[in-house]
C-alpha cells in the first residue's frame, strides 16, 4: 500500500513538473537532435533501401505471399506502397529506442539535478554508485536486447490482441531499465540501487508499462501516416515530439519515485542503527 501511495504521489508530481517550461525544453532538445539525425539518414537511404526491400518482398519465398495476398484482397496497387510501408515499420522502433536512449543518458541526469535542488531532496548525499562507462554499457546492452526482441516480434505486432500488448511491454521494460539506473547513478551506492530495484521491481515495472502504453499512442498515429505515406513526414515529427514528452515525463516520474524511496531507505537504515546502538548501550549499563 505504501508503494502504491508513493507511485501515485510521484505520478502527480511528474505530471505537474512536465508542464514546466524547462521540462518542455528538455523534451524539445532530444527531439530536434533525433529528428535531424534520422531525417538525414532516411533522406540518404530512402531510395536504395526501398529498392532492396522491394526486391526482397517480391522475390523472397518468405515474403512474396504478402503482396499476393494484398492484391487478392483488392489492393491492386500494393506493390507501389508495400516497400515504403515495411521501411517505415522497421524505422519506427529504431527511432523510438534511439530517442529513449538519448533522453535516459543525457536528459535524466539533468532532471535529477533539478529535482535535487528542491528542498525535499536537497539533503540526499551523493554516493556515485554508477559511472559514465557503466551507464553507457548498461544503456546500450539494454537497448540491444530490446531491439532484438522488437525485430523478433515485429511480424506479429499487428495481430490482435498482440498489437496492444507487445509494444507497451517492450517499451515499458526498456524504460524501467534505463530510468532506474540513470536516476540512481549519482546519489545511490550500487548496493542501494540493487536493493531499491529489487524491493520496488513490480512498482517500477508498472510505471514502465504505463509509460509504454502512453508511448504506444504515437505509434498508432505513425502507423496511420505510413498507410497514407503522403502525411508521413508531418505526422512522424509530431509523433516523435509526443514520444519525447512522454519519455521526459517518465524521467520525472521515476526520479520522484526513486529519490523518495532512497530517502526512506536511508532513514530506515539510520533508525535501525540507532535502535541497535540504544540496545547496546542499555545492555552495557545493565
Amino acid at each position: 500500500m505504501i508503494a502504491v501511495q508513493q507511485l501515485v504521489r510521484a505520478f502527480g508530481l511528474a505530471l505537474v513538473g512536465s508542464m514546466h517550461p524547462r521540462m518542455l525544453w528538455l523534451s524539445l532538445r532530444p527531439f530536434l537532435i533525433i529528428s535531424v539525425f534520422w531525417g538525414c539518414l532516411i533522406w540518404l537511404t530512402w531510395t536504395p533501401t526501398l529498392a532492396i526491400l522491394g526486391s526482397f518482398l517480391t522475390n523472397s519465398i518468405f515474403t512474396n505471399w504478402i503482396q499476393d495476398g494484398l492484391i487478392w484482397a483488392g489492393f491492386d496497387h500494393a506493390r507501389a506502397w508495400i516497400a515504403p510501408f515495411f521501411f517505415v515499420m522497421l524505422v519506427i522502433p529504431l527511432i523510438a529506442i534511439s530517442l529513449l536512449v538519448l533522453i535516459a543518458f543525457s536528459t535524466v541526469p539533468t532532471i535529477v539535478n533539478n529535482l535535487c535542488r528542491q528542498s525535499q531532496y536537497s539533503s540526499l548525499q551523493c554516493k556515485q554508485g554508477g559511472s559514465l562507462i557503466g551507464s553507457l554499457a548498461y544503456t546500450f546492452w539494454s537497448a540491444f536486447i530490446c531491439l532484438a526482441l522488437v525485430m523478433l516480434t515485429l511480424p506479429v505486432w499487428w495481430i490482435p490482441p498482440l498489437f496492444a500488448i507487445l509494444p507497451p511491454l517492450l517499451w515499458g521494460w526498456l524504460t524501467m531499465r534505463l530510468m532506474a539506473y540513470d536516476v540512481l547513478a549519482r546519489h545511490a551506492s550500487s548496493q542501494e540501487r540493487d536493493t531499491l530495484i529489487q524491493q520496488y521491481r513490480w512498482s517500477l515495472l508498472v510505471m514502465g508499462i504505463a509509460c509504454g502504453v502512453l508511448g504506444a499512442v504515437p505509434t498508432f498515429f505513425w502507423a496511420s501516416s505510413a498507410l497514407a505515406l503522403v502525411l508521413f513526414p508531418i505526422v512522424s515529427f509530431v509523433a516523435l515530439w509526443i514520444y519525447s514528452l512522454i519519455f521526459v515525463f517518465a524521467g520525472l516520474w521515476f526520479s520522484h519515485f526513486l529519490l523518495d524511496a532512497l530517502q526512506n531507505l536511508r532513514e530506515d537504515e539510520l533508525n535501525q542503527a540507532l535502535v541497535v546502538e540504544t540496545r547496546v548501550m542499555d545492555s552495557g549499563e545493565q
